[in-house]
């Protein structure tokens, strides 16, 4: 593990010794990592699966699976035989109003995370900001009870907007949770005050809060995909009870039905981490907290060059992360076509999908475990199953025998992803906690999220005018395979946490030593 360049450290840090690369801490020094040290802020077994039980709710069945569908059912309905509809100034296929619709919401999404994303660090108040933005997410979901005929699917496409807008930042809020509650955990907190204390070297220290974030995080997902499951079982009878099978207008009305159930059982799930969720305190703003937030997110902005590993993963994660949403989008909208919009058979194709998401996060994480494998080794192998998908689908340009054209294919689709490419979203986040500095969980939350949402836009924009020019819905998997590979390779050889642990520290310090100068400036003026 390479040292940072010392002529940008503070002078405090060139006189910690060093044991092997790893800072060390003498007796008595105050660890920047512990930033809520008051016992009440302790992390507890009610809150820890309060913030589970979030997760289970907020399932994406709502917003991010089922209303998407509902969205292309609607507008595959209206454009008739032509299968076209004229949108946005011109006439587009169906797929591609899709993918634009996906496009315009990602966009939107970077200017909510810019007024809020960049200020939840400061003060207590930081949890409304998700309250504020679940409820939002609730009214979304239960008004697709009043969407669900042809006529209606201008008024699906606000929906379908403005509800991805709700899922993905309720999602982004809730995970930047998990360090604050790593850390404040009785394992971590006694680890990290024998580091203080001197009798541990750092890299226990912070192989011991890896561990602990992994293990939050893999844990959420594991009950959330458990739950899930037997939430879809219980969505197929109301399928069964709604005979969705019996006529198209049946079918609408279930999509918009189980769309409804599922809010509801987020609302449930929701209430006990609004409760019991402790709200830590944030860093306090000098000054206006909305100018404190935007002046905080230009400092990161201008900080990050000087974590380049953070600035190496933020790269990375912005061209996977594009790959993949993109690759998810254009894969469902041909899994919708294959199955025909039927409700039930995306309910049993999801029932397999979660089944196999459960197996696979759980399989990832005893493997890390047992093994006692990084972060970036687990995260480098779902990278790896990226692009399998993106070449699975790039065959299908050239032939209908295989590339997502077959109802077999979208049932191993369910199964793959499920086993292989969804731990990613446990572990990018993890990787994002492992690259960012301690205390500044939701300023880089924020940043690396509107980066994500600025290549999400991105991916649909570019594949919608490729479909638009080529007339193929498999054309868009040229752009996604070469993507993938770039950023697969970019991540495996250019972004190391050992280095980023050092970039961190270095950091911190620094920001310390100037906060210090500072309040003795003011002193003096005083």
């Amino acid at each position: 593990m390479a040292t940072p360049d010392e002529s940008c450290a503070p002078l405090s840090s060139l006189t910690k010794k060093t044991t092997g690369d790893v800072v060390d801490i003498s007796p008595g020094e105050t660890l920047e990592i512990l930033d809520e040290v008051d016992d009440k802020y302790q992390t507890t077994r009610k809150e820890l699966w309060a913030y589970y039980c979030y997760y289970v709710g907020d399932n994406g069945l709502t917003l991010f699976n089922f209303a998407p569908t509902a969205f292309q059912n609607l507008v595959y309905a209206a454009s008739g035989a032509a299968e076209t509809l004229h949108f946005l100034g011109k006439t587009r296929t169906v797929n591609s109003i899709v993918l634009l619709c996906n496009g315009i919401s990602f966009a939107i999404q970077i200017l909510v995370f810019l007024l809020l994303g960049s200020f939840a660090d400061f003060g207590t108040w930081r949890p409304t900001i998700l309250i504020g933005l679940s409820i939002v997410a609730f009214g979304i979901g239960f008004g697709w009870l009043g969407v669900h005929t042809k006529e209606d699917w201008q008024i699906g496409a606000g929906l379908y907007i403005v509800g991805l807008i709700a899922y993905q930042t309720t999602i982004t809020f809730w995970t930047a949770a998990f360090p604050g509650l790593a850390r404040n955990t009785e394992e971590v907190r006694t680890k990290a005050k024998q580091l203080t204390d001197g009798t541990i070297a750092r890299e226990e220290y912070e192989f011991v809060d890896m561990m602990k974030r992994n293990e939050i995080s893999n844990t959420a997902f594991y009950v959330q995909s458990i739950v899930e499951v037997f939430i879809l079982a219980i969505i197929v009878g109301i399928m069964f009870g709604l005979r969705v099978n019996d006529s198209a207008e049946n079918n609408n009305w279930g999509l918009s039905v189980l769309i409804a159930f599922a809010t509801g059982v987020w609302v449930l799930c929701a209430v006990p981490w609004f409760v019991l969720e402790k709200r830590r305190p944030g860093q306090d703003a000098e000054s206006n907290v909305v100018l404190a937030g935007i002046k905080q997110l230009r400092y990161a902005l201008a900080q990050i060059w000087q974590l380049r590993q953070s600035l190496a993963y933020l790269i990375g994660y912005f061209l996977l992360g594009d790959s993949l949403n993109t690759t998810v989008t254009v894969i469902g909208t041909l899994q919708n076509e294959i199955v025909a919009f039927n409700s039930l058979q995306l309910t049993y194709l999801l029932i397999v999908g979660i089944a196999a998401q459960a197996a696979g996060i759980g399989a990832f994480w005893r493997i890390q475990k047992y093994y006692k494998l990084s972060t970036k080794t687990m995260f480098m192998a779902i990278a790896v199953a990226i692009v399998i998908l993106d070449a699975w689908g790039l065959v299908g340009i050239w032939t209908q025998t295989f590339g997502f054209h077959n109802r077999w294919e979208v049932w191993a689709y369910q199964a793959f992803y499920g086993l292989l490419v969804c731990p990613w979203y446990s572990y990018s986040q993890t990787m994002i906690s492992e690259v960012t500095p301690p205390g500044k969980e939701f300023l880089f939350f924020s940043l690396f999220s509107i980066i994500g949402k600025t290549s999400a836009f991105i991916g649909p924009l570019v594949s919608s005018a490729i479909i638009d020019e080529t007339g193929n819905n498999s054309s868009p998997f040229y752009f996604l395979f070469s993507l993938s590979v770039a950023s697969c390779a970019w991540l495996y050889f250019f972004v190391d946490v050992g280095k980023s642990k050092m970039e961190q520290q270095v950091f911190l310090e620094r920001e310390k030593s100037q906060r210090s100068s500072h309040e003795m400036e003011e002193h003096v003026v005083m």
